[in-house]
């Protein structure tokens, strides 16, 4: 029983890390990757639709995104999302594909992205603790049941909280690597 709370405990703690770093793909670096315009959602006949459904996504340069998209009539609805998004890029169109040059980030660019992605490992933070919460809350009602005894739910209790630990250090880990890499110049 213990058991089960450790192990559903831990998977929910891996998913807030995963969500953390996919989360932390989609801010820029000054380089050009796929993954900035993962996020972007394009209104393709009145429904929201990821851009990587509508067209091949490469990288030709280290400072351009090509935008290839399936069919050329869906290239104003793709340069409309990617202007309406908040990567601030500006697209530019060949009637063909669509080209999105990468500008270089200026300090005060990389120290308000460096503040977002604190924010983003706070978040992960407070997702991790949530669980805590929640596994302890669970052997506390098994405890209250009698279904385990106050030893073994303290003993659980610290084994969570060894694994909180764990993973908000994973957190900072992810998030001072994600820094250092916004402040490569």
């Amino acid at each position: 029983m213990i058991n089960d709370v450790l192990a559903e405990t831990e998977e929910r703690m891996k998913k807030a890390i995963e969500a953390l770093r996919y989360d932390l793909t989609s801010i820029r670096t000054g380089r050009a990757t796929p993954s900035l315009v993962d996020r972007v959602m394009v209104e393709y006949y009145g429904t929201p639709t990821p851009l990587q459904q509508l067209a091949t996504i490469t990288v030709p340069e280290a400072q351009m995104i090509s935008i290839r998209p399936y069919s050329a009539s869906d290239i104003p609805a793709i340069e409309k999302a990617i202007a309406k998004s908040d990567l601030n890029l500006n697209p530019n169109n060949d009637g063909q594909q669509i080209r999105i040059i990468i500008p270089s980030l200026n300090e005060e660019r990389r120290r308000e992205l460096n503040k977002l992605v604190s924010k983003r490992g706070e978040e992960a933070r407070v997702a991790v603790r949530n669980v805590r919460r929640d596994a302890i809350s669970d052997l506390r009602e098994f405890e209250k049941e009698s279904m385990i005894s106050e030893d073994d739910s303290r003993r659980g209790q610290e084994r969570v909280q060894e694994k909180t630990d764990a993973y908000i250090k994973q957190v900072d880990e992810v998030v001072r690597e994600k820094e250092a890499e916004i402040m490569t110049v």
